[in-house]
């Protein structure tokens, strides 16, 4: 086990991992789908709405002043999380789902058109696949695929013959949820750019598990969850290049987001106000904040490095189960194990395991082109986060001997 990491005591900090389930420990191992919630995250929501519940930017009080400044900490945190080059760049979103529809109907609309090409990987979950369908079916541009190799990693010679001065956005995930594939968005960040391409990072499934430098990948856009990164759900960032936000129109409207408005004309408001109509998710930006800082004092190197372990630890046990298929074995990979188990359905799979205690997600984790992909209709996903342990792995191949064993 990586030297000096006290994933024993980090446990304790997660109220929700010291229950049972259907009579047995809860393993959970569906971080993918979203993390479990550390006791100072929960805390900073209570405290919230225990000591400062009030609107932010709006009032002189003093309560408003407080609950403004809490929140605008958040953003600066963010900023330094992904290292944007200001405060500015940070949009509060509802998720990573709104953040790529806010690019498509704010920087999309606005400079998309007919004949215009937007590239997307043949890895992508459904919410960085649908509003770019949507766009083009609305403007009359065409989407180009990047085709996906039998190991689940992007083709990227393929990639660059898709690229073309008609290219206008190119879209793709930083790891992807089905396949846990790292993708190197620096370079295919580098080469959309060098066509004039604009560029967006899906890190949903990234920002929870490595460090993110969004200046070193140089993309326009990148976007993620809180809820995946131990925060609260329904809180979400989109960065984006401080020349690039101001030059695209709001994708939604209504109070804060203005400057000022009269009968004959409004005026929006400044970044990134401009792009955050409406009273926010305040508590969740706090929550998000009290996140990031719990994962700082971690250390995103050594959070890396000891879910590598896992990663490594658990393929190496489920390579030994002979009817069992890794889909995804891409060299440079999260801590991501999709598998199908023979012809036992994965549905199957999951409720046996439940009345084990172990969670994982079974289905085609809103990622179906890559079920096509492999000629499957689902998979089983075991997704770890840094308080996953060994032990629980372990568990989890005893349970899928018990699984083989009802099916045998």
């Amino acid at each position: 086990m990586t030297d000096g990491f006290k994933v024993n005591s980090i446990r304790k900090d997660f109220p929700i991992l010291s229950q049972t389930v259907n009579g047995k420990p809860l393993v959970y191992l569906d971080n993918a789908a979203t993390s479990q919630k550390p006791q100072c995250v929960i805390d900073s929501l209570s405290n919230y709405y225990q000591t400062v519940n009030s609107n932010v930017h709006r009032g002189v009080h003093t309560l408003s002043q407080l609950a403004t400044d809490d929140y605008e900490a958040a953003r600066s945190k963010i900023r330094s999380f992904i290292n944007a080059g200001s405060d500015q760049e940070i949009i509060y979103t509802r998720g990573t789902t709104e953040s790529i529809n806010l690019v498509a109907y704010s920087f999309g609309v606005q400079n998309i058109r007919s004949g215009d090409e937007i590239i997307i990987s043949g890895m992508e979950h459904h919410s960085n696949i649908v509003p770019w369908q949507l766009l083009c079916e609305q403007t009359g541009a065409v989407l180009r695929i990047i085709p996906i190799t039998d190991s689940g990693e992007l083709d990227i010679n393929q990639y660059g013959a898709l690229l073309s001065d008609k290219t206008k956005l190119v879209s793709v995930v930083h790891q992807s949820n089905a396949l846990g594939t790292i993708n190197s968005v620096k370079e295919i960040t580098a080469m959309a750019h060098s066509l004039g391409a604009v560029v967006l990072v899906d890190g949903a499934q990234s920002a929870p598990h490595m460090k993110v430098d969004v200046q070193d990948i140089g993309c326009d856009f990148f976007a993620f969850s809180g809820h995946k990164l131990y925060g609260p759900t329904g809180i979400g960032v989109l960065y984006g290049k401080s020349e690039v936000l101001d030059n695209m129109v709001p994708y939604q409207s209504g109070g804060e987001m203005i400057k000022s408005v009269t009968f004959d004309k409004t005026i929006f408001n400044v970044l990134p106000h401009k792009f955050e109509a409406g009273t926010p998710d305040i508590a969740g930006a706090i929550g998000l904040g009290a996140a990031i800082d719990y994962v700082n004092d971690i250390g995103l190197d050594a959070i890396n490095s000891y879910e590598s372990e896992l990663l490594a630890y658990g393929t190496a046990k489920l390579e030994q189960i002979a009817s069992l298929r890794i889909i995804g074995t891409s060299s440079h990979k999260g801590a991501v194990l999709s598998f199908t188990l023979g012809d036992i359905h994965p549905h199957d799979i999951g409720t046996i395991l439940d009345s084990e205690g172990i969670a994982i997600r079974t289905g085609h984790h809103c990622a179906q082109p890559v079920m096509e992909r492999y000629g499957i209709p689902a998979t089983a996903r075991a997704s770890m986060s840094f308080y996953n342990t060994k032990e629980e792995i372990d568990t989890l191949v005893t349970g899928i001997d018990r699984v083989l064993e009802v099916f045998s």
